[in-house]
């Protein structure tokens, strides 16, 4: 299909934007559209930004964390045995009223 059979495009602009690799992309956008203030390049993946002076940083690559790793940073050894032994103390009682079979 044509234009003839679509309408006409909606007038547009090119934003350029540059990643911390140099890579330069150049987007279109509709001339009454808002232009966002970072962009992914294509490229390698990195955030672009409309500033070729200073692209925005490399984000930093956190390592996979475990959810024991999680907890471990939230609580000390002393707090987590403070709430173990409060499940189990509610556990026994439960257990003694018949409400839980083990």
């Amino acid at each position: 299909m044509g234009e003839a059979e679509r309408g006409d495009t909606a007038p547009r602009r090119r934003v350029t934007y540059w990643c911390a690799n140099g890579h330069e992309t150049r987007p279109s956008f509709a001339i009454d559209a808002q232009i966002p203030d970072s962009w992914d390049c294509p490229r390698c993946g990195l955030p672009a930004s409309v500033d070729s002076g200073n692209p925005p940083p490399v984000p930093r690559n956190e390592p996979y964390k475990t959810h024991l790793a999680y907890v471990k940073e939230r609580r000390s050894d002393e707090e987590a045995r403070q709430i173990l032994e409060e499940a189990l103390q509610q556990l026994r009682a439960r257990v003694s009223r018949g409400e839980v079979i083990l």
